[in-house]
């Protein structure tokens, strides 16, 4: 399967223009995938992300209550999720409800 069919994929060029039009730090999580591929990923499709961790076993999605991926949290300067995105984002989800859900992130 071609790589940006898949929804974590479709939603990477999304995730580059949101760092770049709000700045925004992402922390991405590469979900039970060999760390080489992730790496060989963002290198052929750019990094958008400040730091990656690793859920090799799956075990960080179940503590967070992740039940189909890609999820998004956005976590305030507390550490608390002020609001969970569950399917891939969308252009469209930009407005609607990403770019409000940084807002409500940083007045919180």
């Amino acid at each position: 399967m071609h790589p940006l069919r898949i929804p974590c994929a479709q939603e990477h060029p999304v995730l580059l223009g949101l760092k770049k039009r709000t700045g925004v730090r992402l922390y991405g999580v590469n979900y039970k995938d060999q760390t080489a591929a992730a790496l060989r990923f963002l290198a052929r499709y750019g990094n958008p992300f400040t730091a990656v961790g690793m859920d090799s076993n799956g075990r960080a999605a179940i503590e967070w209550g992740v039940y189909g991926i890609p999820e998004t949290f956005f976590v305030n300067g507390k550490g608390e999720i002020v609001y969970k995105h569950v399917v891939p984002i969308t252009p469209e989800a930009l407005d609607r409800a990403i770019i409000p859900a940084i807002r409500l992130a940083h007045a919180r």
